[in-house]
């Protein structure tokens, strides 16, 4: 089994920054992409930014220029670091990653998601 730990969610101030970290752990697990989505409340989850294990990024029209995406594949981790934030941010951020999973009877692939960790934008 794979895990997604995210953690850094918070309240923040309109125009201040934040970083969000998410560690997949658990089953020696091959991931592809890594990523965060949102969803604010009465919405439905949406794409934030993706990252392919060779660094490979896709972002969002709204958090272009804003957001920054990266990640450590030896730690199997992904970050988020967000400056500019306006109320329009407020979300639950849920981790996301997909690849391949190699256990010792079996390799699978396998889409997995963190529980979600909320961020808060408001004076």
């Amino acid at each position: 089994q794979v895990q997604l730990v995210e953690s850094g969610g918070g309240l923040v101030q309109p125009g201040g920054s934040h970083r969000l970290s998410c560690a997949a752990s658990g089953s020696i697990f091959d991931n592809n992409k890594m990523g965060w989505y949102r969803q604010a409340p009465g919405k439905e989850r949406e794409l934030v930014a993706l990252i392919t294990k060779r660094g490979g990024t896709n972002y969002a029209d709204s958090v272009k220029g804003r957001f920054t995406i990266s990640r450590d594949n030896a730690k199997n981790t992904v970050y988020l670091q967000m400056n500019s934030l306006n109320p329009q941010d407020t979300a639950v951020y849920y981790c996301y990653a997909d690849g391949v999973v190699h256990e010792v009877t079996r390799t699978y692939g396998l889409t997995t998601w963190g529980k979600g960790t909320l961020v808060t934008v408001f004076p």
